[in-house]
């Protein structure tokens, strides 16, 4: 809200009309006011996601199991406000298996441009282990993008963040954001699928088991058509914002703060490389990056990743989400900040009444 007093004897409506419009036109620019669409907690996410038993688009050693034997071995499991989704860890693997049991939700919603906010308490952590909450067309990959929240491999920290693209988009590498650029090229053709990758580096427990021990904190992403941007604060972070913490109907991003990762529009036109999304959730083990040969050796893991997944199902106790919420949010062009008050001198009629006539008008 700016709150200013002018002489208004010789300003004509119209231009009233022209500053509130402009102030309206800065706030969206900014940031601006989202509201809330739907609420997932615990026992909600049976009702807002669909368990994909399908073979694991990424090479894992996994099997991805239905929601009936997820819940049968006790792979899934809620309450009123927590949600478990976690991998098999009392079996030793054949090695003609297909992998080891693990879940892999999707929202059956898709969602376009919005803010997301993720409670999350607990991550799967181990070696060979493959955790990521992210967004994608699922069936129309890449044309309609994929944005990856929180993902890493084998308790190498920090977070990644992470675009994913058609051709022909790339990131600056010199944006407004905590974490660090690994690479800026998002084209899936370019460099394996590396994508355009954000490290959370201002932060060693955004992933793994410092997380964990942590508590977990809360992941959110905003969705524009000019900007893609990801938050991580921590469980004890003093700066979380309380629409945050709270959980609020309505929030504002531009008080968030610097994000950890910030995907500018300047080189990438998003309307054309993102369309809609479905929200999946899911853990795989070694595959295409976890599997990797270099990647597993030089996160200090031992042997190779498939002979250690099968052999060592121990390991993978701590191998679950647990997530307490999701929140989507959807910006709302009426919100709290696209308002402009005049205050006048109560001296004359006129100003107050066509001050009153602009508050009433644009500040809904």
């Amino acid at each position: 809200m700016v709150v200013g007093q002018v002489d208004l004897l010789n300003i004509e409506r119209n231009s009233i009309l022209a500053l509130a419009s402009l102030a309206r036109s800065t706030s969206t620019l900014a940031g601006g006011g989202y509201t809330l669409t739907e609420r997932v907690l615990g026992e909600g996410f049976y009702d807002s996601f669909k368990f994909e038993n399908i073979p694991d688009p990424t090479n894992g050693r996994v099997t991805y199991v239905d929601r009936t034997t997820a819940q049968n071995l006790n792979l899934t499991y809620a309450t009123s406000d927590t949600f478990i989704l976690r991998a098999d860890h009392t079996t030793v693997l054949n090695p003609s298996s297909t992998g080891r049991s693990s879940v892999r939700i999707r929202s059956h919603h898709e969602y376009y441009e919005h803010v997301v906010v993720f409670d999350v308490q607990h991550m799967p952590e181990g070696c060979g282990t493959w955790p990521a909450i992210w967004e994608t067309g699922e069936f129309d990959w890449p044309a309609k993008g994929e944005i990856d929240i929180l993902e890493g491999v084998n308790n190498v920290v920090p977070n990644q963040s992470t675009l994913h693209t058609s051709h022909n988009c790339s990131m600056p590498g010199d944006t407004t954001q905590s974490g660090t650029f690994k690479t800026t090229d998002c084209d899936t053709s370019v460099a394996g699928n590396a994508g355009c990758a954000v490290k959370l580096t201002q932060d060693m427990n955004s992933f793994g088991p410092g997380f964990n021990r942590n508590g977990g904190g809360w992941y959110a992403m905003e969705r524009t058509p000019h900007h893609i941007k990801v938050w991580f604060w921590e469980r004890s972070d003093p700066s979380v914002p309380l629409d945050v913490s709270r959980g609020e109907s309505i929030i504002n991003t531009i008080h968030w703060g610097t994000p950890g990762a910030h995907f500018p529009s300047t080189q990438c036109d998003f309307q054309s490389h993102f369309g809609g999304n479905s929200i999946i959730i899911n853990l795989t083990f070694c595959g295409d990056w976890a599997g990797d040969a270099a990647a597993y050796s030089a996160s200090g893991c031992p042997l190779d990743c498939v002979t250690y997944v099968d052999n060592n199902p121990k390991a993978f106790r701590n191998a679950y989400f647990q997530i307490s919420s999701m929140n989507i949010y959807k910006w709302t062009p009426q919100g709290p900040i696209s308002c402009v008050v005049f205050i006048f001198p109560l001296s004359n009629p006129r100003k107050k009444s066509l001050g009153q006539w602009v508050k009433n008008n644009h500040c809904r």
